[in-house]
């Protein structure tokens, strides 16, 4: 699946977090990546998550999709992290 992730940390726990997410999916912009990944390493990066936050202020967004296609993405000015597909 192809998934879009968005976080809104503590200042103390944002540098967890970035390293943490950066781990699993690509960082296209402060606090947002994206990326194919497994459902069981969702869950994972989920947990692992979890174990960062302060479930009382910090929160995460997940937007899903069958793949990346199924997306138009459109960048107006500098993308932050622009993403080559060597094989």
């Amino acid at each position: 699946m192809y998934v879009i992730l968005v976080y809104d940390i503590g200042e103390k726990r944002v540098g967890k977090m970035l390293k943490l997410c950066r781990q699993y999916l690509n960082w296209i912009q402060n606090s947002v990546f994206e990326g194919e990944i497994t459902e069981v390493k969702l869950k994972e990066l989920k947990l692992r998550a979890k174990n960062i936050m302060d479930m009382d202020y910090d929160s995460i967004i997940i937007f899903r999709s069958r793949q990346e296609k199924w997306l138009e993405k459109e960048v107006v000015g500098k993308e932050k992290n622009e993403l080559d597909n060597f094989i």
